[in-house]
């Protein structure tokens, strides 16, 4: 009777055991491998509730796409130029069966998958000249290093999905010198357009110079001549007034020497009344108009 009772508690147990940890789980993110005794069985990609036996385990991997670092290292390139490169990769786990038999877990697969990837960088980027990976042949070479890469890490069920190079730099010293280099060469080149700008300005200052003096000469030139042509029709105006009444025309001109030299208000002049200068006061010039003097005109004495 107690045999009995003791059996059928061992049984309830069991049972319970069994209803606990055969039914498992796969989240939409994984995948899954069911294992007896080590070995495995067969792969659960479909997420859901699924059963196993009770002395069978399960081991679960990332159906997403992983990220995986590489430290940043020097590398040579075609040119035998020195450069820190800082790259990554991104890979899936493709084949999980393949995986666990090759690999085991994601951290052993990224401790194969880090010399691989350095190598690869290393072939490839021995093959590129420094110039080509900083600018357009930067997309070709991560093609190529993501080709490589996948060509040796196929037998672990992993995909290499893409491969980038974060960073491509210089080492420091030769950033320093590549910088004293541009730095050098741009202040050559300022000096240079200063230089430049000095010789045109002083062709400039010389050419305004020269239209100035030109200028200034022909504008004298022909004010001389404008006065020269002025002063000759002056001489022939006057000829040609004189030639018509020398009488008047002398009397006009006495006339003007009494207005200047008699323009001061207290202006004495001492001269013999028979002098010529006073000639028009005794008599006017024959032909010309009679009357009283000019009031600005003192009176001789």
């Amino acid at each position: 009777m107690n045999f009995r009772v003791a059996f059928g508690g061992v049984l309830v147990i069991l049972a319970a055991f069994a209803l606990l940890t055969m039914p498992f789980v796969v989240e939409q993110t994984e995948q899954a491998i069911v294992l007896q005794f080590g070995r495995p069985i067969h792969v659960v990609a479909d997420p859901g509730l699924h059963m196993k036996l009770p002395w069978q385990s399960i081991v679960d991997y990332d159906k997403r796409v992983l990220d995986f670092d590489l430290p940043a290292a020097r590398f040579t390139a075609a040119d035998q130029k020195q450069m820190i490169v800082d790259a990554y990769s991104r890979f899936r786990i493709v084949n999980p069966l393949l995986f666990y038999q090759t690999v085991g877990t994601e951290q052993a697969a990224r401790t194969r998958l880090a010399p691989i990837l350095s190598g690869v960088v290393r072939d490839v980027i021995g093959t590129v000249a420094l110039a080509d990976i900083v600018s357009g042949q930067r997309e070709a070479t991560m093609r190529r290093i993501r080709t490589g890469v996948n060509d040796q890490t196929k037998d672990f069920g992993i995909a290499i999905t893409d491969v980038r190079l974060r960073r491509v730099d210089l080492p420091e010293a030769n950033s320093q010198a590549i910088f004293s280099r541009m730095i050098s060469e741009r202040q050559r080149e300022a000096a240079q357009y200063r230089a430049d700008g000095d010789r045109q300005a002083t062709e400039i200052r010389a050419d305004a110079d020269k239209q100035r003096t030109e200028i200034i000469a022909d504008g004298q030139k022909q004010a001389q001549i404008l006065r020269g042509e002025g002063d000759a029709d002056s001489i022939k105006i006057y000829a040609d007034a004189f030639g018509k009444d020398p009488a008047f025309f002398a009397f006009y001109r006495s006339l003007e020497a009494y207005r200047n030299a008699l323009a001061g208000e207290n202006t004495t002049f001492v001269l013999s009344p028979d002098n010529p200068f006073f000639r028009y006061f005794s008599a006017p010039p024959q032909g010309a108009v009679t009357g009283s003097a000019p009031a600005s005109v003192a009176r001789p004495r």
